[in-house]
């Protein structure tokens, strides 16, 4: 649990130094935005007991051909289809707030099963989940049912789309 918290509190210093980064040494509203931003993605790690990945570790994993389900949970009209991570399936996910309990109307008609069967049979096979950016729940969301339903390497993709696109990455498209 000691590794757990001190993972966090990396993660948290992480997230503020690209905050920073980004924003150029950014003062007042946008420090403070910035700050709301990264306790929030924190504590949404914490309730939902999966791990973060970055945009450079995930495109070397997709490089290295790491065997895993990367899960893009943004509508697929609106965001699927047009531009996602390669590799990626879509299973939509609410965009606010926590998804406690399993609301079909919610992910477009799927049920926990569709989800378990999209993920595969293996608990133990590294699960990415993501949507269009940090502060999207989407991914939240995708990654905390991953947990409950008993898949041990569960990972949220904060940055998304919008951080893979920004990094210059490919994307694939749905004709």
């Amino acid at each position: 649990m000691c590794d757990r918290k001190a993972s966090l509190v990396v993660l948290m210093c992480v997230i503020f130094t690209l905050g920073l980064a980004s924003n150029g040494l950014c003062l007042g509203k946008k420090e403070l935005e910035t700050e709301k931003i990264s306790v929030n993605l924190v504590r949404e790690v914490q309730r939902g007991g999966y791990q973060i990945v970055t945009t450079d570790e995930l495109k070397a994993w997709i490089d290295n051909k790491k065997d895993m389900v990367i899960v893009d949970t943004m509508p697929f009209e609106a965001g699927y289809k047009k531009g996602h991570v390669p590799g990626a399936v879509q299973f939509l996910f609410p965009k606010a707030g926590d998804m406690t309990a399993w609301n079909t109307s919610e992910t477009a008609g799927k049920s926990k099963e569709d989800y378990a069967k999209l993920l595969g049979p293996d608990k133990n096979k590294t699960i990415v989940v993501y949507c269009g950016f940090v502060k999207c729940d989407r991914s939240h969301n995708g990654a905390m049912w991953a947990v409950k339903l008993g898949y041990k390497n569960v990972y949220r993709y904060p940055g998304g789309i919008k951080g893979w696109k920004e990094a210059n990455y490919p994307v694939e498209k749905v004709k």
